[in-house]
């Protein structure tokens, strides 16, 4: 397993999703329909995506 940064290559938005995706070793479409349907369903506020986005680092 990787370590949790925000690639620069393939990130659609923040690359939140594609850091989840990496770290974890899971499909990055299958993380990013979970994270909608968390948003729309589960009521996952958006500033927890945001903070994921501050907190997470970039790739260098």
């Amino acid at each position: 397993m990787n370590g949790l940064v925000r690639p620069q290559q393939g990130r659609w938005i923040a690359g939140v999703c594609l850091a989840i995706a990496n770290r974890f070793g899971w499909d990055v479409t299958l993380v990013r329909i979970l994270t909608i349907v968390a948003m729309v369903f589960a009521g996952l506020p958006l500033w927890a995506y945001i903070i994921m986005w501050i907190v997470i680092p970039p790739e260098r």
